[in-house]
């Protein structure tokens, strides 16, 4: 996942993927012997030699001009989250593994989003760690709290958690995305240990996970629709809101509504009124987990 490698396999990727004619190339598909482009096809379409390209590509050069890194974007038809990830990847400062400190959510933060109670929220971290939940969000997806600390964590529930395929009617979308997040992730942070070891534990544990990390879809969160369905309450189609805390950084808040007045939100103010009579909805409790009911999430930074 990190090291010199990284920029030259997602542009393998990303010239399998991208075929003659979606490139404007005209197709000679009976001498074609690769998937996607030739390498020379893409020096062509980015305006550069092809010993250069090759040398992108094999690792043996790894720090792209912005120009270079413009033009290369331009030639994949690259969106703005896959394009950013691509300069990511070029950034010629790329330190060895080394242990990042724990996140923490402020205070007011954890007091915001326990004010919320008609809407779920929580706040996401690096590797889409869950760090902080309020009460409605933990009865909608899981109760984050009854997990050890190190499995608080958003793309490991929906992947490992039996009830997330059960919970999201387009489990595949949803899965298949936040795989392109964590992705966006690994080229912001090349050494980080913790992200490596969640990678290799999803691969180990999920076939899904292995094809799609793959490959090179990058997704960018920042607002969406969320369709699920709760055993104790029935179907919900949500919005949500991504956030940025301009002073926390790699910390995003996630809110989400519904349209007054339809289904979907008297289902998730039934939802509510279940988890404040009696705790987290039925069906919700991770299963594959051993329950701890002495963690709490802390209203504060421990």
């Amino acid at each position: 996942m990190t090291g010199q490698s990284d920029l030259g396999r997602f542009l393998r990727r990303c010239r399998a993927d991208l075929t003659p004619e979606a490139a404007g190339i005209a197709s000679d598909a009976q001498g074609r012997r690769v998937r996607g482009l030739r390498r020379e096809e893409v020096a062509m379409l980015a305006g550069v030699s092809v010993d250069y390209y090759t040398r992108l590509e094999q690792g043996r050069h790894t720090s792209p001009s912005a120009a270079v890194v413009d033009a290369l974007a331009r030639a994949f038809r690259l969106d703005a989250a896959a394009r950013a990830h691509l300069a990511d990847l070029a950034r010629p400062a790329r330190r060895g593994s080394r242990q990042t400190p724990a996140q923490r959510v402020r205070p007011a933060m954890h007091q915001l989003i326990a004010s919320m109670t008609e809407h779920p929220a929580l706040v996401l971290g690096r590797r889409t760690d869950v760090l902080a939940s309020n009460a409605l969000a933990r009865a909608l997806l899981t109760d984050w709290t009854l997990l050890p600390p190190r499995h608080r964590n958003y793309i490991r529930w929906v992947f490992l958690d039996p009830g997330a395929r059960d919970a999201f009617l387009d489990w595949s979308t949803v899965a298949a995305d936040v795989v392109g997040t964590l992705r966006l992730d690994a080229g912001r942070h090349p050494d980080d240990p913790q992200l490596s070891e969640l990678v290799g534990e999803l691969t180990i544990r999920s076939p899904e996970f292995r094809t799609w990390w793959n490959g090179r879809h990058v997704h960018e969160r920042t607002h969406g629709t969320k369709r699920m369905n709760h055993p104790a309450v029935g179907p919900i189609t949500l919005r949500y809101e991504a956030l940025a805390l301009p002073g926390d950084p790699d910390q995003t808040l996630f809110v989400y509504t519904t349209d007054p007045g339809s289904p979907s939100h008297d289902n998730l103010r039934l939802l509510g009124s279940l988890a404040a009579r009696t705790g987290p909805a039925p069906g919700r409790t991770p299963p594959h987990e051993a329950p701890d009911a002495s963690r709490t999430e802390p209203a504060s930074p421990a």
